[in-house]
């Protein structure tokens, strides 16, 4: 019987996983059951060559160790000092260091060997996101003839900075030598058509298909959405929204990011700055909450992005606040889902601002959370994912905080009818493109690829 083998950096420790991919892998998993492999909680002195069981449940979970080293080099160093800022168009921010390349390599290799001895003929293998983009040629190299397939969750890269990668050349094979390529978005497909399109010997066909020298997969937009019932109920429950202490008429606006210069959250202070410095002197106090959990925290962008948006929340607190009211409230730690889905219920608008993101799940999260009779309003930035899903959003140029700004002034003015006309548009859309739609989807498209060893 053939089984799903999921391979990710992240992998759940707890019987409850919290945001993003880890829920949405963890409920297909649940689902279906299967294998998830992904990295240990803690670096090892010694990386061992084997795999350690976690825990018990419905689907396996098998851990790898990382040395200190590797987590120094191939995690903090290739993963995201190299890749994530090449992903996130800052090639700027690119860190150059031949003993990352080597780490990514290595790690790359050892996991290949590792999912070598777990996999079956017949077998489906999952794997997520940049950090695993050598394992299929790495599986290939071991005589692994699977079907395998690679969603990548941030945006795909511009083929105007690829160059700024120092393995541009292996980029191309990495992805050939996969069955699927899963992208977020039709403008993502777009990007790494543009990337192939200066091969001249790349071939393209109606169905997606890329076929290069070192291989051929079909690369496809595949918008991962959430499980929009369980987060309904969810905000419906929760009592995050009581711990506020707001008056009633006072505005709430909520802005939840993992804290990275991708996301954009000091022009988002900078444009609620603008907003305050414009309101009315009659109008309701407007509040931000902004709950922004650090991650990376070693690597010196991360130390820059955090210094500047504490500058400037208390700059614009010390211009504005009164004793009575704090407008931005600034919380650097991780919220329990149970309780933001109670605070995105009494929001009034959601600040979703990045600079560049895959898809962007606080979006469909927030829109999920409304009270259909009285729903807030999604202010969502042009370069997320989900904008090409959420047409019922305020969309904006997060560069621009005259804009933002104006976005903010609109969405807590808006009437009701309108409000309500945006809510329904967008919640068809979550409904019909769902974490069920999301994992079916991917997976059958996987299953009825051809491996082009069996087709040559």
């Amino acid at each position: 019987m053939s089984r799903l083998i999921v391979l990710s950096n992240r992998i759940p420790t707890e019987a409850e996983p919290a945001g993003g991919l880890v829920v949405a892998l963890h409920e297909c998993l649940m689902r279906q059951g299967g294998i998830w492999i992904g990295s240990s909680a803690e670096p090892q002195d010694v990386a061992h060559e084997e795999l350690t069981e976690i825990g018990s449940g419905p689907y396996r979970r098998l851990a790898f160790d990382l040395s200190h080293e590797e987590h120094e080099n191939f995690y903090l160093g290739y993963a995201n000092s190299v890749l994530w800022p090449l992903f996130h168009r800052r090639s700027d921010l690119i860190a150059f260091d031949a003993a990352y390349a080597e780490a990514y390599a290595a790690v790359n290799a050892r996991v290949a060997r590792l999912l070598a001895q777990v996999i079956r003929p017949g077998d489906l293998v999952w794997v997520h996101d940049y950090h695993f983009l050598p394992v299929a040629r790495a599986l290939r190299a071991l005589g692994v003839a699977n079907r395998i397939g690679f969603f990548l969750h941030t945006p795909f890269p511009l083929a105007a900075d690829i160059p700024a990668l120092p393995e541009r050349d292996e980029f191309p094979e990495w992805l050939a030598a996969f069955d699927l390529v899963g992208l977020q978005t039709e403008r993502d497909v777009s990007a790494l058509q543009e990337h192939f399109r200066a091969d001249p010997a790349a071939i393209f066909d109606l169905e997606g298909g890329v076929h290069t020298a070192h291989g051929s997969f079909l690369a496809a937009a595949f918008p991962i959405g959430i499980d929009v019932e369980s987060f309904i109920a969810q905000a419906e429950a929760s009592d995050g929204a009581e711990r506020l202490a707001l008056a009633p008429d006072q505005r709430l606006l909520i802005g939840v990011d993992r804290l990275d210069y991708s996301k954009g959250i000091v022009n988002r202070f900078e444009a609620f700055g603008a907003y305050l410095a414009d309101r009315p002197e009659d109008a309701p106090r407007a509040t931000l909450i902004q709950i922004a959990p650090p991650s990376r925290a070693e690597l010196e962008a991360y130390r820059e992005i955090r210094t500047e948006l504490e500058t400037t929340a208390g700059a614009l607190n010390g211009a504005y606040a009164e004793l009575d009211w704090t407008p931005i409230r600034y919380i650097r730690r991780n919220v329990q889902r149970e309780r933001l889905a109670g605070l995105y219920r009494r929001a009034n608008a959601a600040l979703v601002t990045p600079l560049a993101d895959g898809m962007n799940l606080v979006a469909k999260e927030y829109v999920a959370a409304q009270d259909p009779d009285d729903p807030g309003v999604l202010i969502l930035s042009h370069f997320a994912g989900a904008a090409e899903q959420m047409g019922g959003a305020l969309l904006v140029n997060p560069y621009d905080t005259g804009e933002m700004a104006r976005a903010i002034a609109a969405a807590l003015e808006m009437p009701l009818a309108d409000r309500r006309a945006r809510h329904a548009g967008m919640m068809e859309e979550l409904l019909a493109r769902d974490i069920s739609w999301w994992t079916e989807s991917f997976l059958s498209t996987l299953a009825r690829q051809t491996h082009r060893a069996a087709a040559e």
